[in-house]
């Protein structure tokens, strides 16, 4: 049997989560919580002016450079998981498997790309990462790259990881729960503080880019 993989990082527990608790703060307080008063009461903090996101060069499931041209052109729901995440990051890919389905009326220019950050590079290699992401969505793309790429694009997106050690000397990935939804011109537009049913994301994020749009 193999000996488990290090972790990239050991800090204690209680500083990350609180680190986590006021990033999400943060994001709320910076952002309006809808585009447009008159409509329904929105599930995401949307920025006043979408925030530009740097350039990222990292590594797609399919073994090609993932940079910022493939966040343009159409709308990106992004959240940080990792494959041996053992609940939230399956139910979050279930729930946006959900979102997509239920959004297949839209026009193909604002239905959502689908994109799981891995804060796991160790072990999340291309390979794992093709066998587990589209298993969810045929659609969905899984991206890791470099720790130092990966920290430094979480920390634009206003979101923090850290591998914390288990007793039995492997390791799992405390992250960011929120759900970013970046616009076609690779900025950040919102944030889901926390990824909503598959039901009220589809409907929050409909009438989202739709009020963007200016289409009914």
């Amino acid at each position: 049997m193999s000996e488990p993989t290090r972790p990239l990082r050991a800090p204690t527990r209680l500083p990350l989560l609180l680190v986590l608790g006021l990033t999400a703060l943060f994001a709320g307080i910076a952002a309006y919580r809808t585009l447009n008063s008159s409509g329904p009461p929105g599930l995401a903090a949307v920025y006043p002016e979408p925030r530009p996101l740097p350039a990222i060069a990292l590594l797609a499931q399919d073994g090609s450079r993932f940079d910022r041209s493939h966040l343009t052109g159409h709308y990106t729901l992004l959240f940080l998981g990792y494959t041996n995440c053992p609940d939230v990051c399956p139910t979050t890919l279930m729930e946006l498997a959900g979102a997509r389905r239920a959004l297949a009326s839209l026009p193909a220019s604002l239905q959502p790309a689908v994109v799981m950050l891995s804060v796991d590079p160790l072990r999340d290699t291309p390979a794992v990462l093709a066998r587990y992401v589209p298993h969810f969505d045929p659609t969905f793309i899984g991206v890791s790259g470099t720790d130092a790429a990966l920290q430094a694009w979480a920390r634009a997106l206003g979101a923090m990881y850290a591998a914390e050690p288990a007793q039995d000397g492997a390791y799992r990935v405390d992250h960011s729960a929120a759900l970013f939804l970046i616009d076609p011109s690779a900025r950040l537009l919102a944030v889901y503080p926390a990824t909503p049913s598959a039901a009220s994301l589809a409907a929050d994020y409909a009438h989202l880019v739709r009020t963007r749009n200016g289409t009914s």
